[in-house]
């Protein structure tokens, strides 16, 4: 008598099955971890870009002149981070907006002279905006 070894057609196909319910959850949570991960990016560089401004405020009495603000903005990755000054220089809005093609694309973050921090912008695969972006950045 011989003794046959190895698995059944029956027990792989289980296997694929219970590996690919795994997989439908596992990569999306992944995905949207990895996602969350990469808006520090923009938030961060706002943060930053602020304090930056508040220190040309403090040696120039304003924070640009002719609607451009006085410290460039810095190169991003995933984001676009953009400064228009108002009031005679009295005023700014810097802008972070995701890049197109990277998993940030759709967020749109704000932040002013007085650290008024604003969500103006998400992606349609995390739903509309709450009266919370109106105050803070939504980062989940």
């Amino acid at each position: 008598m011989r003794s046959t070894r190895g698995f059944t057609l029956i027990e792989l196909m289980v296997v694929v099955a219970i590996v690919a319910i795994l997989s439908s959850i596992a990569v999306p949570a992944y995905t949207r971890y990895v996602q969350r991960g990469d808006l520090v990016e923009g938030t961060q560089a706002l943060s930053q870009y602020r304090v930056q401004m508040e220190q040309y405020y403090q040696d120039n009495a304003n924070y640009g002149a002719g609607g451009a603000c006085g410290i460039a903005a810095p190169t991003l990755g995933n984001f676009t981070l953009t400064c228009a000054s108002a009031n005679t220089g009295q005023t700014y809005a810097a802008t972070a907006t995701g890049k197109t093609g990277t998993q940030v694309a759709g967020f749109v973050y704000t932040i002013n002279q007085g650290n008024a921090q604003q969500t103006t912008g998400l992606p349609s695969s995390w739903g509309s905006l709450t009266s919370a972006a109106s105050t803070s950045w939504i980062v989940r």
